[in-house]
């Protein structure tokens, strides 16, 4: 059981990280991040279900923290929108001159 889950865990965060760093969308690139916090939580589970309660304590500052992101990360996104009318990574670059 430990193994299913660290290996379907594993193959979850690989996929968020090929579509944080292939994807130019930012609401994709936004998704890929919250499907990699997902993994580490099932990861989490799964070595608290094998060794002890302790990681699903550890789940729940993540989901915390996913949440405020969430927030953040939605409010940039739609912030970025108005300015720019596009969400495409490459165009956005509010930092140059």
């Amino acid at each position: 059981m430990l193994a299913e889950a660290l290996f379907f865990s594993a193959v979850l965060f690989v996929i968020g990280v090929i579509g944080v760093l292939t994807r130019r969308n930012a609401i994709i690139v936004f998704m890929c991040v919250e499907l990699m916090l997902n993994a580490v939580n099932l990861t989490f589970v799964a070595f608290a279900q094998a060794y002890g309660a302790a990681g699903q304590v550890f789940v729940f500052f993540v989901m915390t923290v996913a949440a405020a992101e969430a927030a953040v990360g939605l409010a940039i996104i739609i912030a970025l929108f108005r300015h720019r009318q596009t969400v495409d990574l490459q165009n956005i670059n509010l930092l140059k001159g």
